[in-house]
């Protein structure tokens, strides 16, 4: 692929030339081929990847870069840049406001005639939904790692994303210009906190200040980015005083994947010497196992290391027709099956896809879809095996941020959108109604953060229903409730940004300003020890009664299953006809959505059922349903009842001088400290007590600190903290019950 001569524009805007005529035919040329993207291409030729990261580790402006070299885009902006136009990606205006990434945005480009879908996805913990529905439609995936900062919190979380959907990847140490620089205490890191078989395949010539290029260890040959914005990749000897390195590196590189590729390693143990290609084809098959993670280096901010990274996306991730993909064909009185689909680049095999986004579009809902098998055309029909609707596609697009562009035909393997079909995220599309495939859903997390929500003019209440009915559908984690008790509607969500971004939208796109409450925790109740029932539900007021009796043990769970509620049927014999123990679990399922200590859900219990009786005429599972609440709220009061909270791994990243503030500020909000590695720090804290840690935070470290958090288990409160909850509940309760008293 030729690349254009780039010339600095006066206002400091990269821009490509428009003046001299071969550069103009050369540019249109160049973009021409982009026409061709939707070419019937074989599958070798296309790769699908995500970018993930922790916050600020560079993702939007590697993406950035990427589409610059590639020549999908004429003008590189930067992410908080002083044109106040931002980044490509970064699409949305408070996402160019804040400097991050809200919602996930979808591209594609070509480099070395390869079609390459690109998703940038964020690094904020509060958007990770965004990163879960990625992934899980991708094939291979580049780990952006800040060279200072390292593994971090969130790079823990997309660690375990990609782990859960078995994306294979590539490390991609970025920001080698940053004072403190340092690859390979991040390497180091990456062994032994992601439990990676990482090592080198370039060294960067120089850190900080003197970045100048790398060293490409498995070639043995320096490369260096020359030009106004390093277009012009030059190639030459490696420096004398990096060859002893080199060597030794090169060698690390080989005995790393020997451990994990049989060829590589019998010609290791033979003594053999491998030839780049030996080394680059062993490199491919390890990555492809998720055995071996290739490191590579750069700055994106100063454009280098990226055209090797192109290329290492070519040679190490696969395509899709590498990537075993499984749908589960259900049939009626059967077992469900597993089916493998053919990814082929043809319509040999009956269209299958998944609907993994949603977004509201200028023409409706806006439905992004990943092909797995076969073809689809405009104007064709799609069924959705979950609803068992037949809809038309008027039109197919391809997306560039925000930018569409028609396509009249896709192929397994491409990532695509469609209007006017209305669906959930996660379900799956054929075109043969006979097919009834379902793929593996979406893993979406549970809200952390409650907060009230009303709007600030009661004229704004349509308005208010419409973007609550829009962002609960294209956001699972965003949930919207009434809480009855209380007389308040409430929003969930993975954090206060989260659910303080909703609210900016919510006044912006829709011209409904919003007042949110102070964040309500989602609290837990659970059992300390177990408890015995014997509960008799009888009820006779002429004709036909109710008659139900269940005995049993509700006990607590282990502690590492205190956020879920167990049912087992322990029954032998007819005392409890199966027939009724349905309505039996419905029952304290129902009881368990409110405890008897503060009104929050229980969790961690199991409920055994051991014996029971019924009656031939009077009982029914309505009347055992009615037991097994009964059975619960005999538990409440015999019971010795505890309240869990959710609690957050913190990590605090702060300069050395205002640690000991640091650490006073979380000592008092009862955090525990499980490590420290120079600038950062791991704190177990209560979610209760982190909020407004972020302005103070800011605040007594000169706004040089930051710090990220995520779920990490459910402990039991302080005893003056439960007090506390336990007579707020009451005093609620009373208002409550003297309100009723008035209205009647």
């Amino acid at each position: 692929m030729t690349l254009l001569k780039l010339l600095p524009r006066s206002s400091g805007v990269l821009q490509r030339p428009t003046v001299q005529s071969e550069v103009l035919q050369e540019n249109v040329a160049h973009m021409a081929s982009y026409a061709k993207y939707a070419e019937h291409k074989a599958l070798e030729y296309i790769r699908n990847i995500g970018i993930s990261a922790h916050i600020d580790s560079g993702k939007t402006t590697l993406t950035e870069r990427i589409l610059f070299y590639t020549g999908r885009i004429a003008e590189m902006h930067e992410v908080k840049g002083k044109d106040n136009i931002g980044a490509t990606m970064d699409s949305m205006e408070l996402e160019r406001q804040r400097g991050i990434t809200i919602q996930s945005a979808a591209t594609y480009t070509l480099w070395k005639d390869h079609n390459i879908n690109i998703i940038d996805t964020p690094g904020h913990v509060d958007f990770t939904v965004e990163v879960e529905r990625a992934l899980r439609v991708l094939d291979g995936a580049i780990l952006v790692l800040c060279a200072v900062g390292g593994v971090q919190s969130q790079t823990m979380t997309v660690n375990r994303q990609m782990k859960r959907y078995n994306i294979p990847c590539l490390a991609f140490i970025n920001k080698l210009d940053r004072m403190g620089a340092n690859p390979n205490r991040v390497v180091s890191q990456m062994r032994s906190k992601l439990g990676h078989n990482a090592a080198f395949l370039q060294l960067p010539i120089g850190l900080e200040s003197k970045v100048q290029g790398l060293v490409d260890l498995i070639q043995q040959k320096a490369v260096y980015f020359d030009g106004e914005f390093g277009e012009v990749v030059r190639e030459d000897e490696i420096p004398c005083d990096m060859r002893s390195e080199s060597e030794d590196r090169r060698q690390e590189l080989i005995e790393h994947v020997s451990n994990v590729d049989e060829i590589l390693g019998d010609m290791f143990l033979e003594e053999k010497t491998p030839t780049g290609g030996d080394i680059m084809a062993a490199v491919r098959r390890a990555c492809l196992r998720r055995a071996f993670t290739p490191v590579l280096v750069g700055s994106a901010l100063k454009n280098k290391g990226i055209q090797p990274l192109l290329d290492a996306v070519l040679n190490y991730l696969p395509n899709p027709g590498e990537v075993e993909n499984i749908a589960l064909h259900e049939k009626e009185g059967q077992e469900t099956e597993k089916v493998i689909l053919r990814p082929e680049r043809s319509n040999s095999h009956p269209f299958v896809g998944l609907a993994f986004k949603l977004e509201a579009g200028r023409f409706g809902q806006l439905t992004y879809l990943r092909c797995y098998q076969g073809m689809l055309g405009k104007g064709e029909y799609l069924y959705n095996v979950r609803t068992k609707k037949k809809v038309r596609i008027p039109r197919l697009v391809r997306l560039h941020a925000t930018e569409m562009e028609d396509v009249n035909e896709i192929y397994a393997g491409d990532i695509f959108a469609l209007f006017g079909v209305d669906c959930a995220s996660g379900d799956t599309f054929v075109t043969d109604t006979s097919l009834n495939l379902s793929m593996e859903s979406i893993y979406i997390p549970d809200p952390v953060v409650s907060m009230s929500i009303v709007p600030v003019n009661s004229k704004d209440r349509d308005n208010f229903s419409k973007a609550i009915a829009r962002f609960t559908k294209e956001d699972p984690t965003f949930q919207f409730t009434y809480d009855t008790d209380n007389k308040e509607t409430l929003v969930s969500g993975m954090g206060e940004l989260h659910l303080e971004i909703y609210a900016q939208r919510m006044e912006r796109e829709y011209g409904c300003p919003v007042h949110l409450g102070k964040p309500k925790v989602a609290f837990r109740e659970t059992l300390l020890s177990p408890c015995e029932f014997d509960y008799l539900h009888k009820k006779q007021t002429g004709g036909a009664g109710q008659y139900a009796r269940v005995t049993g043990i509700m006990e607590p769970l282990p502690p590492h299953q205190n956020t879920i509620l167990e049912f087992v049927d322990e029954t032998i014999g007819t005392n409890v006809p199966k027939q009724f123990v349905p309505g039996v679990e419905r029952g304290f399922r129902l009881v368990a959505q409110k405890g008897a200590l503060c009104g929050h859900k229980l969790s961690g219990i199991r409920f055994r059922l051991q014996d029971g009786a019924h009656h031939i005429v009077d009982s029914s599972e309505l009347a055992f349903m009615l037991a097994a609440q009964g059975a619960v709220r005999e538990v409440f009061a015999a019971g010795n009842w505890q309240i869990i909270e959710p609690i957050m791994c913190v990590e605090v990243t702060t300069p050395e001088e205002f640690q000991g503030i640091v650490m006073g500020h979380l000592n008092r909000r009862h955090g525990i400290i499980t490590g420290t590695d120079g600038l950062e720090g791991w704190v177990t804290v209560p979610l209760n007590d982190m909020f407004g840690f972020a302005s103070e935070l800011r605040s007594s470290t000169q706004g040089k600190g930051e710090f990220s958090m995520e779920y990490s288990r459910y402990s039991p409160v302080l005893p003056d903290v439960q007090e506390v909850l336990i007579r707020q509940y009451q005093e609620s309760q009373g208002i409550t019950q003297e309100q009723k008293k008035k209205k009647n």
